[in-house]
C-alpha cells in the first residue's frame, strides 16, 4: 500500500493586496492574521483558522517554490463552520458582503453539507458550510 496523507496543513493564495485580503478574512471569517519569518529571512503573512493556515503571496512577488502559474482569483475554497448558516448570512449582510448563492445542499468530504457562497477581494469563490 502506498503512503497516504492525513490532513491539510496549509495552502497558498496568490493575492493582489495582502492587506485587503487579511482585513477581509479577519472580519468576514474570523481568521487570525499571522506575521511569520521563514528560514529565508523574509517576512510573510498568513491567515490561521483552527489548525490550518493560508499563506499569502503577493502577485508578482511569489515565494519559491510556487505554483507553476500563480494568479489571484483562481481558488474555490470550502470552509466548514459550527455556526449556523443563518448567522453567517446575517454577519455577511452586516458587513455588506453579497452572498453569491445559497443556502444550497452540497456534498462535502464526509457527507451532506448546506452552503452559502461569497467572493473574497480577489474574486476567489468562498464557500461556508455546515454539515447536515
Amino acid at each position: 500500500m502506498p503512503p497516504a496523507v492525513q490532513s491539510l496543513d496549509h495552502l497558498v493564495l496568490t493575492v493582489a493586496d495582502i492587506s485587503a485580503t487579511c482585513t477581509f478574512y479577519q472580519s468576514a471569517m474570523g481568521m487570525e492574521v499571522l506575521t511569520f519569518h521563514p528560514a529565508d529571512g523574509s517576512t510573510r503573512q498568513a491567515l490561521r483558522f483552527g489548525i490550518q493556515k493560508i499563506n499569502l503571496h503577493q502577485v508578482g512577488q511569489e515565494f519559491d517554490p510556487k505554483a507553476q502559474h500563480p494568479k489571484s482569483g483562481s481558488a474555490d475554497l470550502c470552509f466548514l463552520s459550527d455556526s449556523p448558516i443563518g448567522q453567517w448570512q446575517e454577519h455577511l449582510h452586516q458587513l455588506g458582503i453579497p452572498i453569491v448563492e445559497g443556502p444550497v445542499k452540497r456534498s462535502g468530504a464526509t457527507g451532506p453539507i448546506v452552503s452559502i457562497y461569497m467572493r473574497d477581494p480577489d474574486g476567489n469563490l468562498i464557500e461556508i458550510a455546515n454539515t447536515m
